[in-house]
């Protein structure tokens, strides 16, 4: 019994959304398409931007609208930190 809690816990934190606005490195990682270089990127991208909508991800260079697509259910918008 213990180990399906535990099992249901891990799954819910694999699949929750990454909030694009506030999430850390580690966590952009987890994304599809988005390794180390990108989720920098993503960064450096907020510390000027908020991300208004998920699509707004794409102003980010080298993030296609494709690998928006391919994230869409796991990323939200959460509130900007500025």
């Amino acid at each position: 019994m213990k180990f399906l809690a535990i099992l249901a816990i891990s799954a819910t934190l694999l699949l929750s959304a990454v909030d694009i606005n506030n999430a850390s490195k580690s966590e952009l990682t987890t994304l599809n398409g988005i390794g180390a270089k990108k989720a920098e990127a993503v960064l450096a991208y907020r510390e000027n931007h908020c991300f208004k909508n998920i699509d707004d991800l794409t102003s980010v260079k080298g993030i296609s609208t494709k690998t928006v697509e391919k994230n869409k259910t796991n990323l939200i918008v959460g509130k900007c930190k500025k």
